[in-house]
């Protein structure tokens, strides 16, 4: 029964607009049917009195004796065959000459509108008088000498609004019958209709449910944000808002002007979900989900699900540089009890200058090489990985070439400690892999990351087997390698969704038998300083 009311309700509000709208309707139409009136009536007094000032014995009894005689039998004559409520002729001396009133022949017009027609002007007016509002028609009479002789003033009674409601009666009855016909068949599908887009829910509980949902969308630890096709924003919670620093009411704005870097509106023109990717949104580091969302196969907006990771990016890139480390240290350990064990061996066969000799090498070589790191690079974690990748090709017989002209004193915009050591870390293991198995007598790895204003370029060759061209083809797919061990096939596809969220570029060329050459480029416009501060135009660095 309740919903049956509130159906009801919808029906009679529905049909009170449309009645009301009709009424507004009416109006205008009426209105406008006046205003035709009017025109059409303007038109025929205007041509009735040039009709008469045009006739020659008007033309020439307007200003003789006794005139009139001959001129109001005529101009009465045209007045009922044209239908016009009068038609004043006049003399110079302003003096009438015809009237529909005969008694009012030879009386004076004092009518001061009627003043600029003596000037040989021809013109429209409106009048209200005692019968009601009349349009009226001025033309000057001239005659065969172009001299003006007189005035012709016909007019015409407008008709009220009761006149034109009688008149059209007929057709304003079965309008009306009709539009409320239809306006109460409309109301009533229309309210149907509405029922169904609400899902059969009363107001109350639409509202309800709108509580309910803000609610949970505020206490979710994610921030979340939608918007429509328009690109508006329709849900931005408390946790967005703290993700991002956005304070005060966004609903309703674009998102671009609000959040340029979410790539939420990619969804919309992609129409596929974009799972567990990586942003960088100002100074946050963001996981994402983004997702279409759908009615009836129709995208009708976009809804993402953020999650902060820059505590725990932090962490593991603090993690990643101790890991780092800790397998430089190894390595050296390793390294050093070679050449402890060296340095006995040559003391024990008294060849003491040898052994000290041999203790300068390393000390300088070491020296010199952890000085050029810690000067050239401003990530320990990159550092420590270079350290630890040198001392580990010699472990395996391979010799690792450092550039000299390498350094990173700036990150790109979407890049940061983290990114550049799986970069470099899986370059360079892959070169390790490619030297494992090949046959050269001296294995090689060259290793050189350079940098000015414009580009960060990573460059890692190798001289171990090479690929062929289907490996080449397919080196970036997740989960492909030549090798048959699990684990494998993760290393090139992380270094590929890097490059692609700094909008990089990578290039390789390789052949079977001729070593592999990795080239990365990422764009430094837009850089920030190791200590994450965005980089300022014009500093000096």
């Amino acid at each position: 029964m309740d919903k049956l009311r509130i159906h009801w309700k919808i029906t009679i509000l529905s049909f009170g607009l449309v009645l009301f709208s009709l009424l507004i309707g009416g109006i205008i139409i009426l209105g406008s049917v006046a205003r035709l009136r009017e025109d059409e009536l303007g038109r025929r007094v205007m041509i009735t009195a040039r009709t008469v000032a045009d006739l020659p014995v008007v033309q020439e009894y307007v200003g003789a004796p006794d005139g009139w005689k001959q001129i109001a039998p005529i101009a009465d004559n045209i007045r009922i065959i044209n239908d016009v409520a009068y038609i004043v002729v006049l003399d110079m001396n302003r003096n009438r000459l015809s009237h529909p009133i005969w008694a009012r022949i030879g009386e004076k017009f004092e009518d001061a509108d009627a003043d600029a027609a003596f000037a040989e002007h021809t013109y429209l007016s409106r009048a209200s008088g005692e019968a009601g509002t009349a349009v009226r028609a001025y033309v000057p009479v001239i005659d065969e000498q172009h001299r003006q002789v007189g005035v012709v003033v016909a007019g015409q009674l407008l008709p009220t609004l009761g006149e034109m409601i009688s008149n059209q009666r007929h057709f304003i009855i079965v309008t009306m019958l009709l539009s409320l016909s239809f306006g109460i068949w409309g109301s009533w599908q229309l309210a149907r209709h509405i029922k169904r887009q609400m899902f059969n829910l009363e107001p109350q509980e639409i509202a309800r449910m709108f509580r309910e949902r803000s609610a949970a969308f505020q206490a979710m630890h994610e921030g979340v944000v939608a918007i429509d096709t328009k690109e508006n924003i329709t849900i931005f919670n408390d946790r967005a808002k703290q993700i991002f620093g956005i304070s005060g009411d966004v609903i309703g704005l674009p998102i671009r002007d609000v959040l340029p870097d979410t790539r939420l509106p990619e969804i919309l023109e992609q129409k596929t979900p974009v799972y567990n990717r990586e942003l960088r949104v100002g100074n946050a580091l963001i996981w994402s989900n983004r997702i279409p969302i759908s009615e009836q196969q129709q995208t009708i907006g976009a809804l993402a699900i953020f999650q902060d990771r820059t505590e725990v990016t932090r962490m593991a890139e603090e993690l990643t540089g101790v890991r780092a480390f800790v397998d430089a240290l190894r390595v050296q350990n390793h390294e050093y009890m070679n050449k402890l064990h060296t340095i006995a061996g040559l003391i024990q066969l008294d060849k003491k200058e040898q052994a000290l000799q041999y203790v300068f090498e390393v000390s300088e070589y070491q020296e010199e090489l952890s000085g050029f790191l810690q000067e050239h690079f401003c990530s320990d974690s990159i550092a420590g990985l270079l350290l630890s990748k040198i001392s580990r090709g010699k472990e395996l017989g391979i010799h690792v070439e450092l550039d000299r002209r390498s350094g990173i004193k700036r990150f790109p915009a979407d890049l940061d400690h983290h990114d550049l050591v799986i970069v470099i870390g899986n370059l360079v293991e892959n070169a390790f892999d490619a030297l494992a198995t090949a046959e050269q007598d001296r294995k090689e790895v060259y290793v050189s990351i350079e940098q000015d204003d414009e580009v960060l370029s990573v460059l890692v060759e190798d001289n171990g087997i090479g690929m062929t061209e289907e490996t080449k083809a397919r080196m970036l797919e997740q989960g492909y390698s030549t090798k048959q061990s699990e684990n494998r096939g993760v290393g090139l596809h992380l270094v590929n969704r890097i490059v692609q969220k700094a909008a990089g570029e990578l290039r390789c060329e390789s052949s079977p038998g001729q070593g592999a050459s990795f080239m990365i480029s990422f764009p430094m416009r837009g850089g920030r300083d190791c200590d994450g501060s965005a980089d300022v135009p014009g500093r000096s660095h």
